[in-house]
């Protein structure tokens, strides 16, 4: 559990790192990557280890009998979120990105409106406009320097061709962890307006410490008849490469109709993922996550502190994820002034917050899941190209 261990991901084929360059003009060389969501750590032995067990086998066939691997989110689940999860409401998909995908090409049509709290995660607006489908964003409230919900200002939105509703929970990129409340406002909202839930809780595990995240299942039981729970190994345990995602549906008839849809596709799981899930969810794969929640709760003092001392720079407070959502409204400069700075100036990669829907225009999102000595590099740099800033 060396966090602090300095990795060169650089010619490893890493999104994070290789592909910075050509997108944002930041060299691996002299920058620091801090736009995609995955850590600059290794994943816990256990999970390396039964990496090491199939290769010392050698042989890889397909995967067959999951019951161990369904028992494992379930142990998981219980013993992390205090959720209890029937091994036969688990679906498996190419990641939850593919999830979501899934879920709209199964139980929308194109057309319909699906409704995202804006800013929120990139990711989930390109699949909705790549099937055809139409985005609505419902923007955030912005109140004391957080995040919360608005559900007047989007009842009024709501125009009847909306189907389906994403939570981003805990809320990327604001870092949001729910309460009860809020998630119940959430459920009520979706039954009012006749909406399917998708959920995503991939960031659930890392939870910083004061705050605890609860399962949308346990907020609102009421829900489950239209809830399709968003789970995933890939974030908690730096594997996103092994594209795993859970797709937990508790009611039978939408279970039936997406299991359907899986099987009309030809769908079936990933055996190397399906293992490093099954190894990481377990009393070791715990102990991991345990130790590097506060590393990355020192991360975040650091970073929120060291950009807080530049004028005009508000950290939006981290609850929760390892990304910190960056407000530079109050320099009176231009987002574009603002990326040049970032990029070319500290030589940092950032993603840009406009790229997460409305209300994120002024903001950057960065991922400060990296040794702490990079982060401290990234404060000392952000610091030196706004030193101008009085």
């Amino acid at each position: 559990m060396n966090f602090d261990e300095l990795i060169d991901r650089r010619n490893t084929h890493s999104s994070k790192w290789d592909s910075m360059e050509k997108i944002y003009g930041v060299s691996p060389d002299s920058g620091l990557a801090m736009w995609v969501a995955d850590m600059d750590f290794r994943p816990p032995s256990v999970v390396q280890d039964a990496l090491q067990n199939m290769l010392d086998h050698g042989v890889y066939g397909y995967y067959g009998e999951d019951q161990s691997y369904r028992e494992a989110i379930c142990w998981w689940m219980q013993t992390r979120h205090g959720w209890t999860v029937d091994p036969k409401a688990i679906l498996t998909t190419h990641g939850l990105v593919n999830g979501v995908a899934f879920c709209l090409d199964a139980l929308t049509e194109p057309g319909d409106g699906v409704v995202l709290m804006t800013p929120v995660y990139h990711a989930f607006a390109r699949v909705i406009r790549a099937g055809g489908r139409e985005v609505v964003e419902c923007e955030l409230a912005r109140r004391d320097g957080r995040y919360e919900m608005d559900f007047d200002a989007w009842d009024a939105q709501m125009t009847g061709r909306e189907k389906m509703l994403i939570l981003c929970s805990p809320h990327n990129p604001g870092g949001r962890v729910w309460t009860r409340d809020e998630l119940r406002g959430v459920a009520e909202f979706a039954r009012r307006h006749d909406l399917l839930l998708i959920s995503d809780e991939i960031h659930h595990d890392l939870v910083m410490p004061g705050h605890s995240h609860i399962p949308m299942p346990l907020a609102d039981e009421t829900i489950l008849d239209r809830l399709i729970m968003m789970t995933a190994t890939t974030k908690t345990f730096n594997i996103a490469g092994s594209h795993t995602g859970n797709v937990i549906v508790p009611d039978e008839t939408l279970r039936a109709r997406l299991t359907a849809h899986l099987a009309a596709m030809g769908k079936s799981p990933n055996s190397f993922g399906l293992v490093m899930a099954e190894a990481a969810y377990s009393p070791e794969g715990a102990e991991w996550v345990d130790a590097l929640v506060p590393y990355l709760d020192g991360n975040r003092r650091i970073f929120e502190e060291g950009l807080a001392q530049i004028p005009g720079v508000k950290p939006m407070s981290l609850e929760a994820t390892y990304l910190t959502w960056i407000d530079f409204a109050d320099t009176g400069m231009a987002p574009a002034e603002v990326i040049r700075r970032v990029q070319q100036d500290a030589q940092i990669a950032p993603n840009h917050g406009a790229t997460f829907g409305k209300g994120g225009e002024s903001f950057l999102r960065f991922n400060i899941a990296t040794p702490r000595v990079r982060v401290e590099t990234a404060v000392r740099r952000m610091q030196a190209a706004f030193g101008d800033l009085q």
